[in-house]
């Protein structure tokens, strides 16, 4: 989903809210309820911002056989949006997003001691200096994307997912560094 309205950026740039489309992407619909157990809030307040998504096409109503349940369903597990052309608004989200994005990096340097072997060893943290040019670093992104897709496919039950499989949070960034004076 590409982000293109201020008010639907600032609906998004609040913690909470980016932590229920990541639940919902990874435990599929669920009611409020449940979204708070996962993560420790309470229902009243998942129940709000859960409104407050669906009111922007982040989130849908998902069917139920318990028509006393409400359970919902993310309506598209990718969100992006222009810094460049989204103003304040789309500083505020990426601001949310990085600071979101930096303390899990720190909470796995933290728990990386503790977690079986296989995947302390299987995850990685790099980093790469290049010149690129403007096209070439969309290239680039365009590409890793393209890499990640089959692994992708498994949120959406486009491909089966393995028995021993856990979710990975995978970051790409690739920013410009500031130009020499």
């Amino acid at each position: 989903m590409e982000i293109t309205d201020p008010r639907a950026m600032r609906a998004l740039a609040h913690p909470l809210r980016l932590d229920l489309i990541d639940l919902l992407g990874r435990i599929g619909p669920a009611t409020a309820a449940v979204c708070a157990r996962h993560l420790g809030s309470t229902q009243a307040s998942c129940s709000f911002h859960l409104r407050q998504l669906a009111k922007y096409g982040y989130v849908v109503q998902a069917e139920s056989e318990d028509q006393r349940e409400r359970p919902w369903r993310v309506a598209d597990l990718r969100q992006s949006w222009s810094a460049s052309e989204g103003g304040i608004a789309a500083a505020e989200l990426e601001r949310v997003f990085v600071e979101r994005e930096a303390v899990r990096l720190l909470d796995w340097s933290q728990a990386r001691p503790e977690a079986p072997e296989e995947w302390r060893s299987a995850a990685f943290l790099s980093g790469v200096t290049a010149p690129l040019t403007a096209r070439e670093l969309d290239e680039v992104g365009e590409r890793l994307l393209e890499v990640l897709a089959p692994y992708i496919a498994r949120t959406t039950g486009q491909a089966s997912v393995p028995e021993d499989a856990r979710f990975v949070r995978i970051l790409l960034t690739g920013t410009p560094l500031p130009e020499d004076s």
